[in-house]
């Protein structure tokens, strides 16, 4: 990955989940505060740093609300601390960073900086206003000793995913991380009625079975309507899905292939998540493939001309079934 992918795709990342925590509280500006719980949740060293810390989501949320209800009490207002609720960012819309907030992310690719999520948290932990200092008090550490464990962490290589993962496909892999344990999040992905939870682009599934094993059937059926209300275009003959479950080891590793019986020359989707422990919760190792429909024609020139669409739109899916299963404990 280049650096400038890398900084793109980690951006896009924090972006999300900041501006995903704003809207739990009711706020539409992302501010610093929102930036170190999206880093909690980040799969990166970035995040594994902090949750080494015992640093959970809960414990930061409940150390943010905390800091922000006594900043207020200096100033002398007292109010009640602000409902938190579901996340609503996808229903609604006028999301932003504040300009502190976007200072951190843009000096974390300046100067030789790779602008990934270390950088990013080394940046915020020593922005001036103090806010995270006092944060991290709140949750027994200091900038200092966050910062010494990031240098730790980064003598060590990194496992990363490859991009190709599946021989004569267009396939990738990615990470993510959920604030659940691994029980939990193995619940989630064996219960076929409760795909629409994670996947996208199912609204609803029929026929599902109450335990699953390889080679177990099920029906779902395309998202038609966003969380705002607004219409999902969706194309005759693609609206229901087939579903098998073509690999299964309990408790860390399932794989589904899904098809489009309306459309028996369309492309195979294939799903595989394998999840194992992590400190907070459960780190999440994803891949993704297209299978080329045999009865389909090829046309080799066209699909290296759109090669680096088809990347980006592989890396657009990935990064959504993360976030699903991610969103879903949140």
């Amino acid at each position: 990955m280049s650096k400038f992918t890398g900084v793109a795709s980690t951006s896009h990342m924090l972006s999300l989940a900041a501006m995903e925590e704003a809207s739990r509280v009711g706020q539409r500006t992302a501010d610093i505060n929102h930036l170190l719980i999206a880093l909690v949740l980040n799969e990166q060293i970035a995040g594994q740093v902090l949750r080494s810390f015992s640093i959970t989501l809960d414990a930061a949320r409940e150390a943010v609300a905390e800091q922000h209800a006594d900043h207020l009490a200096t100033l002398g207002i007292q109010t009640a601390a602000a409902e938190s609720g579901r996340i609503v960012f996808h229903e609604t819309n006028g999301y932003e960073w504040s300009e502190r907030a976007l200072g951190v992310i843009r000096r974390a690719s300046e100067g030789g900086k790779h602008g990934d999520a270390s950088a990013v948290l080394r940046g915020l932990v020593t922005e001036p206003s103090g806010m995270i200092e006092a944060i991290l008090k709140r949750l027994d550490t200091t900038p200092e000793a966050i910062t010494a464990k990031l240098d730790e962490a980064e003598r060590y290589p990194t496992h990363r995913p490859q991009r190709a993962v599946r021989a004569g496909t267009l396939s990738g892999a990615s990470e993510a991380f959920a604030p659940a344990s691994p029980e939990q999040v193995w619940g989630l992905l064996t219960d076929p009625s409760r795909m629409p939870e994670w996947e996208p682009s199912i609204g609803h599934v029929e026929d599902a079975p109450a335990a699953i094993k390889v080679g177990e059937t099920w029906a779902a059926f395309a998202r038609t309507e966003r969380p705002d209300g607004k219409p999902i275009p969706v194309k005759l003959g693609f609206i229901t899905q087939h579903v098998e479950v073509v690999a299964l080891e309990v408790p860390r590793l399932i794989e589904w292939r899904l098809t489009y019986p309306e459309t028996p020359r369309a492309n195979a989707r294939c799903i595989k998540v394998e999840i194992e422990p992590a400190a907070g919760g459960t780190q999440l190792r994803l891949a993704l493939a297209w299978e080329r429909n045999p009865n389909r024609p090829r046309r080799s020139f066209l699909g290296f001309v759109m090669r680096p669409v088809f990347r980006l739109v592989l890396w657009i899916q990935l990064s959504q079934l993360g976030g699903g299963i991610s969103r879903a404990f949140r």
